[in-house]
């Protein structure tokens, strides 16, 4: 047998697959598992309105009953929580497909990724909410508003430039 013999190339592919999609699903759950060992921790740190300022951003607790920017809050949990886990499996299911054929740093994106929603999920099956750690003061937010067309950033204060009358 030659090395470019065709019969020895499928093994090696079918170990660099197996060897990403194991490297997925290992990071995957243990960033999952971090993310809920750690959430016991910053909510006792972060009770009573306390705030652990990052510079661009803060650590600030707060209960999101909705999806991303509340967006969804009026709607029964069991809908939401149907909706993000669909949507979660979706996005493992592209990360196991392309995990063969992904950067090493992609591969750690997608598992960063699933992580974060898997835990997303686990903390909205339990608690029919998700509890939220990031602020940062000036990203867009959806005002307490009925339609979707009220989404909008704050806007900044106007600095005042003081008129020269001639």
């Amino acid at each position: 047998m030659t090395p470019d013999d065709s019969s020895v190339a499928p093994s090696v592919a079918g170990a660099g697959q197996g060897r990403r999609r194991g490297s997925l699903v290992v990071l995957a759950g243990a960033l999952a598992a971090l993310a809920l060992i750690l959430d016991p921790v910053a909510r006792d740190a972060l009770s009573d309105g306390r705030a652990l300022d990052l510079g661009l951003l803060q650590l600030r607790l707060t209960y999101n009953t909705g999806v991303a920017f509340s967006l969804g809050d009026q709607l029964p949990t069991a809908v939401v929580l149907t909706v993000t886990a669909a949507i979660t499996a979706t996005i493992g299911v592209y990360a196991w497909r392309t995990a063969p054929d992904s950067h090493p740093l992609q591969t750690l994106g997608f598992a960063a990724i699933v992580a974060g929603a898997t835990a997303n999920v686990i903390d909205r099956f339990l608690d029919g909410t998700v509890t939220d750690y990031f602020h940062t003061g000036w990203f867009c937010h959806l005002q307490p508003r009925r339609h979707l067309h009220h989404l909008r950033c704050r806007p900044r204060p106007r600095r005042t430039v003081p008129r020269i009358h001639q």
